[in-house]
């Protein structure tokens, strides 16, 4: 998942406290859905809780929030050894998918983020070599963001192992599931979007 998405920093896969996705103890066989789902038992405990409730969001949003979190645990793996978070990957990403510069508002924007917090990643990315910044020629106050050579050479290696994890992840599901699956979370993703904006951290 290597387009940017408002995804939490790495290290910060642990679901908020009172999701589905963070409670423990799964329980089978509840009908709710495939055997070994967490959060099929996750419902029922909840239906024992409060059966007066509708709790049939939790069996989409909480299988999305698990599902994330279990792959970006898996995905981030090669991040860590590259020594990069996934949010300074998404930046180092975004300035390659695009193909050109890209001023701090901009990135901050393509991967959902906070200027604050684009600030403090593309410096350490500066410091790195993986970035670097040239003022704007007519305002002093802008900046454009550029990959140098490294920065371009470290995303092209990295990225044929998150597609290749994520093609082994997807196999085990029919094509057409894959299609059917994609509309879905691209519709909801777009509502998503239109409701909360791009703001993030």
């Amino acid at each position: 998942m290597t387009a940017s998405n408002g995804r939490p920093a790495a290290g910060e896969t642990a679901p908020r406290a009172g999701t589905p996705a963070g409670h423990p103890a799964p329980v089978h066989g509840t009908g709710d859905g495939p055997a070994g789902d967490t959060v099929a038992g996750v419902v029922r405990q909840w239906r024992a809780v409060h059966p007066d409730l509708d709790t049939a969001p939790m069996e989409i949003i909480g299988r999305i929030n698990r599902c994330a979190a279990l792959l970006q645990q898996a995905e981030d793996a090669p991040l860590r050894r590259a020594g990069l978070s996934r949010p300074e990957f998404d930046l180092l990403g975004a300035l390659r998918r695009t193909g050109h510069e890209l001023t701090p508002g901009e990135l901050a924007r393509e991967t959902f983020s906070s200027g604050a917090a684009v600030t403090k990643r593309l410096k350490q990315l500066t410091e790195r070599g993986l970035v670097e910044r040239r003022g704007d020629t007519r305002d002093r106050r802008v900046a454009h963001v550029r990959l140098t050579d490294a920065g371009r050479e470290l995303v092209d290696g990295l990225l044929p192992h998150q597609l290749a994890y994520e093609r082994t992840v997807l196999a085990g599901l029919d094509p057409d599931g894959r299609g059917d699956l994609a509309a879905l979370l691209g519709e909801l993703l777009s509502r998503l979007e239109g409701r909360t904006g791009a703001a993030g951290g």
